[in-house]
């Protein structure tokens, strides 16, 4: 059993599709952000970072990871499924994987916060963060006109992508001239781990979200 802390985010998604599709027993337990849930000592125990995801292998000694990539790895080889077992592959897997911790996540994630959530706005940095989001967009499209996948098979590294790029609209950047990132997301959402995965937990209205993270801009 995996316990599966986790908030409704694309980076606790990434972890609840993988889970999903690796067919593994896990308990969910929701944080709260509003209550500041992720800063409490005892989650601070096992997830130093004080952020989303984490979680304890109950059936490898309570053994606990952090951060989504580092997890989706540990995960992928505790099941030997979604990232190959030869080196060249293996590596293939990594850099896409990569691409989307360094450079997707918090360049989308930016561009959201600073479209949807500041009061100010901002136009140079929103311009910053939206533009280089829309390159990134760009190079997913042309990989995926190589190959079905962003390594050829699926893997850990669409797990971690999709649930960034499918909110593509929520920073105003649309996929009619990226034909080849649309099919993968048409492809995606159709997998049924990744269309439960997107769920655990729900995402909350645009309006709450936007109001809870308020909330803990201010904090």
């Amino acid at each position: 059993m995996i316990d599966f802390y986790t908030a409704a985010t694309p980076n606790g998604h990434k972890i609840s599709i993988a889970l999903e599709e690796m067919q593994l027993p896990y308990e969910m337990h929701a944080l709260d952000f509003g209550k500041g849930e992720q800063k409490q000592t005892d989650y601070l125990q096992f997830s130093p970072n004080g952020k989303i995801p984490a979680i304890i292998d109950r059936d490898n000694d309570d053994f606990a990871v952090f951060e989504s990539g580092a997890i989706l790895v540990y995960l992928a080889e505790k099941t030997g499924k979604f990232m190959p077992s030869d080196t060249k592959g293996r590596s293939i897997v990594l850099q896409w994987l990569m691409l989307q911790m360094a450079g997707v996540g918090p360049m989308m994630g930016q561009a959201v916060v600073f479209l949807n959530y500041f009061d100010e706005t901002l136009p140079a940095v929103i311009d910053r963060y939206k533009n280089e989001s829309k390159r990134l967009l760009g190079v997913l499209d042309t990989r995926l006109g190589e190959a079905e996948y962003l390594a050829g098979d699926y893997s850990i590294a669409d797990m971690a992508t999709y649930p960034w790029v499918s909110r593509h609209e929520m920073i105003g950047l649309f996929t009619n001239d990226l034909p080849n990132l649309q099919r993968w997301l048409d492809l995606m959402s159709k997998r049924p781990a990744v269309a439960l995965g997107v769920t655990i937990p729900p995402m909350p209205s645009d309006a709450e979200r936007i109001a809870r993270a308020k909330q803990i801009l201010v904090k």
